[in-house]
């Protein structure tokens, strides 16, 4: 059956699982002490990050950014004294458009005061296993699941289901990469890096020269990133919910290095049946650090052609009059649905895709 063009992508009964979900998603906090705020989608501030490439608005003398993530106006809120805060809300990313991506898309961002990434891991780890019981349960009440369900555009039955109680697996980021290529990629170079990727059949873009600081080199990364993206990722988490972490310190964003290893930063992922749910952080508070990490990041973004961004000034301020030790996570909700639903694409859980 062909619907007008008016029509929403999703069924009701999506719509119905989001609502669900977003209820447990609430409760789940609250009964943790997380206060729920809110903060503007709109700010002169905008985090300054290599990949992620924010909408703007120009007027009233100055330029706005729609925001990549709610993270500079929660740490401002922290840095006040909110103690440990949530928020549901839309994040919004140029460019970004397929079966698991949506321009606008809905996000849960949270920080855990006095909270360590580790902590953080078991954390989301909790959150994820309740909100996918709570749609398990609702999906199990509502008789035409069945063949929804069963319908070629959508997957399998919810992957919850098939979770055994066991913990979900930690894997370090170069044990990952070993895995699949049998080499330590954090200490490995970019010819040692193209090899194994001449072996595996992958093809590597062409490459600018990648620039050199103290973060190390951007051509790792890339490489890194390809390797990743082809080999690495689509195999993470198909048997049980599996978290990377351990990531090298040049992928660190806004994240802690590790005092033990410099080779590695406290950021996390969580994958479940080859698709990224979350990004967590141990949470950097040094601002000296935090500008110039913004500098290069924004040299990168000049090679390759895009915008520079002012960065978070507000944020920084903030930092600076003194953001307490937490830990924070951004979970993409839509994906965790299309999870719940079993489906393929991100458009059968959103009603109005762009």
């Amino acid at each position: 059956m062909t619907h007008p063009q008016w029509h929403p992508t999703c069924s009701r009964l999506a719509l119905q699982l989001r609502a669900t979900m977003l209820d447990s998603v609430r409760k789940f906090f609250c009964e943790r002490d997380y206060l729920e705020v809110e903060t503007p989608l709109l700010s002169t501030d905008v985090v300054v990050d290599a990949h992620l490439h924010p909408f703007t608005l120009r007027g009233e003398n100055r330029t706005l950014y729609l925001q990549t993530s709610p993270e500079a106006g929660m740490k401002r809120l922290l840095a006040a004294g909110s103690g440990s805060i949530f928020q549901i809300t839309r994040s919004f990313r140029r460019g970004e458009s397929g079966e698991r991506h949506n321009p606008e898309f809905t996000i849960i961002e949270w920080y855990g005061v006095e909270s360590t990434h580790i902590e953080q891991m078991q954390l989301t780890e909790a959150l994820v296993r309740s909100v996918m019981e709570h749609a398990s349960t609702f999906l199990a009440q509502h008789a035409q699941f069945t063949q929804h369900a069963q319908n070629k555009q959508h997957g399998s039955m919810p992957c919850s289901d098939h979770w055994s109680a066991e913990p979900f697996l930690r894997v370090s980021y170069d044990d990952a990469f070993r895995a699949v290529f049998g080499i330590n990629v954090l200490n490995a170079t970019i010819p040692e890096l193209l090899n194994a990727c001449s072996v595996h059949g992958i093809s590597v873009p062409h490459m600018s020269s990648g620039s050199h600081s103290g973060f190390g080199n951007d051509l790792k990364d890339e490489i890194l990133n390809v390797m990743m993206g082809i080999a690495v990722e689509p195999e993470l988490g198909l048997r049980h919910p599996t978290f990377i972490h351990s990531y090298p310190s040049t992928q660190a964003a806004l994240a802690r290095l590790d005092p033990r290893n410099p080779f590695t930063a406290h950021r996390f992922e969580l994958y479940i049946q080859g698709l990224e749910l979350c990004n967590g952080y141990y949470e950097l508070t040094d601002t000296e650090e935090l500008l110039q990490r913004d500098v290069f990041n924004n040299q990168r973004r000049s090679e390759q052609n895009h915008d520079v961004l002012p960065g978070a000034p507000l944020m920084m301020a903030a930092m600076r009059h003194g953001l307490p030790d937490c830990s924070g996570v951004a979970l993409g909700f839509d994906r965790l649905v299309m999870l719940a639903l079993g489906a393929t694409s991100i458009h059968q859980v959103i009603p109005f895709p762009l």
